[in-house]
């Protein structure tokens, strides 16, 4: 049996300007999650994923790892109830 699951994400630190982005959406791709990432106003990126728990696990580990270039200070995550809302993940502007 397989566990749908979703989760929000605020990443702190240098995290913008090094691809974070760009680099969550080819990773949530590669996984098969869906949900959207975005830059904040303050510095953050915020980000919501849904999928399989295990896939979306391994999307919170590489938001508190962050890719090459950034330099993750902060990571708050929440759990949320499973919506299946979503079709793709973009990257939100």
């Amino acid at each position: 049996m397989t566990t749908k699951a979703r989760a929000r994400i605020y990443v702190s630190g240098v995290v913008q300007g090094v691809f974070f982005r760009t680099r969550t959406a080819v990773m949530a791709y590669r996984l098969n999650v869906r949900g959207w990432v975005r830059n904040l106003s303050d510095g953050r990126v915020e980000a919501v994923f849904e999928g399989e728990k295990g896939d979306v696990d391994e999307m919170l580990e590489f938001c508190r790892r962050g890719p090459a270039g950034s330099v993750v200070k902060g990571a708050r995550i929440t759990w949320e109830d499973y919506k299946g809302e979503f079709t793709e993940f973009t990257i939100e502007h």
